[in-house]
Order: structure tokens, then C-alpha cells, then sequence
């Protein structure tokens, strides 16, 4: 067997981005080396900078530089909130809401049986010390709405209810802006069961 070139390297590296194929792999590689050999080379050091010093914060499970991140230090912060997400993508599009202003725990996934992701896999023993550590009184659960996402957040809210906390689940509903007449159904009745008092 013949071994693989640096081309065919950088390919296959490429190739595991999140919806890259072959063919981008190889146009990105391509264009990479034709016409961008300083971006190439600022990427690999990039990425080689990131790999040795990001790593998961010892309270939240975030990405961080640090052993507690940001977020975790801040002292502005409400300690007695707990807002569980899937990924740091999501705790970063909470953020910018500037709707919460309490702590975060991290899963880095959701429960899925079917490919093999079970409860320590998102490091669920983590979220339990971390919500019961006298402080947090309510988890604010925000994992996804797809069927992996409402079983994780189902497995969660079981889990810390019997522990004496109180358990919210994040509300789904019509988008902001958005006409009913091109909205889905399951949104539209999850928007009605889930409807207040004005």
C-alpha cells in the first residue's frame, strides 16, 4: 500500500469538518495550497495553538484557555440559575440574547441510544455536582427540540427533580416575525400548549 501523500493528508483532514464530502475537501485543499499558503499556514498554527490550550472549564464544561472560564468567574453573575445546554454554539447564542445572566453547564451532546451516547458521555455526574452544590435552586433546561434533545432534557429534569430542584424547560413557540400561515404545525400547537396570560 502506497503511502499517503501531504495532499492526500490535508484532504482527509478537511474531510472532517461537519458537511464537508470529498470533492469540497479536495477544492478547499486545492485552494488552500494554490492560492493561500499564508492562510494554510496561519490555519495550522491556529489550530495546532487551540488543540494544546483550549480545554473543557472545571465547573461548566465550556471550551476555556483557563481551569474556570469566564463566565464561571464573573461575579455579576446569578449563581442560583443553572442553564443546561447542548453545546458552547448554544450557550453563545443565549448570551447574545442578553436574556440570562445566571451560570451554565455544557453537556458537549445529547443522550442518544442509538448511536452509543449515553449519560456519562455528556458528563451528566459533572451536572449533577454542580447542581447541587447549595447554590443553583432552578436548571433552566435548553437542549434542542429534536428527539435526542427532549430526551436528554426529560432524563435531566427527572434527575434533579427528586434531588429538590426546581426543573424549567426552555419554550418553544412561533419565531419572532414569523406568519402563521408558513409556520409548521407541530410549532403552531407547541406554541398553543405552551401559550400565557398578557
Amino acid at each position: 500500500m502506497k503511502p499517503h501523500s501531504s495532499l492526500d493528508l490535508l484532504t482527509e483532514a478537511l474531510r472532517r469538518l461537519p458537511g464537508i464530502g470529498p470533492k469540497s475537501a479536495q477544492r478547499m485543499a486545492f485552494h488552500l495550497l494554490q492560492h493561500d499558503r499564508e492562510g494554510a499556514a496561519l490555519l495550522g498554527r491556529a489550530l495546532s495553538q487551540a488543540v494544546e490550550k483550549i480545554h473543557h472549564c472545571s465547573l461548566c464544561n465550556t471550551f476555556t484557555e483557563h481551569a474556570i472560564c469566564d463566565t464561571c468567574q464573573d461575579s455579576g453573575r446569578d449563581i442560583a440559575m443553572l442553564c443546561v445546554v447542548e453545546t458552547p454554539a448554544d450557550q453563545l447564542m443565549i448570551e447574545q440574547t442578553l436574556t440570562f445572566r445566571g451560570l451554565y453547564f455544557i453537556l458537549m451532546g445529547r443522550l442518544s441510544p442509538l448511536d452509543g451516547i449515553g449519560p456519562k458521555d455528556i458528563h451528566l455526574e459533572k451536572l449533577l455536582t454542580r447542581a447541587t452544590d447549595g447554590h443553583v435552586t432552578e436548571v433552566v433546561l435548553a437542549t434542542n427540540f429534536t428527539n435526542e434533545g427532549e430526551a436528554t432534557a426529560h432524563y435531566i429534569s427527572e434527575m434533579l427533580k427528586v434531588r429538590g430542584l426546581k426543573v424549567s424547560r426552555l419554550a418553544r413557540g412561533v419565531p419572532v416575525g414569523g406568519e402563521l400561515e408558513h409556520v409548521d404545525a407541530g410549532t403552531i400547537a407547541r406554541a398553543m400548549l405552551d401559550r400565557h396570560a398578557t
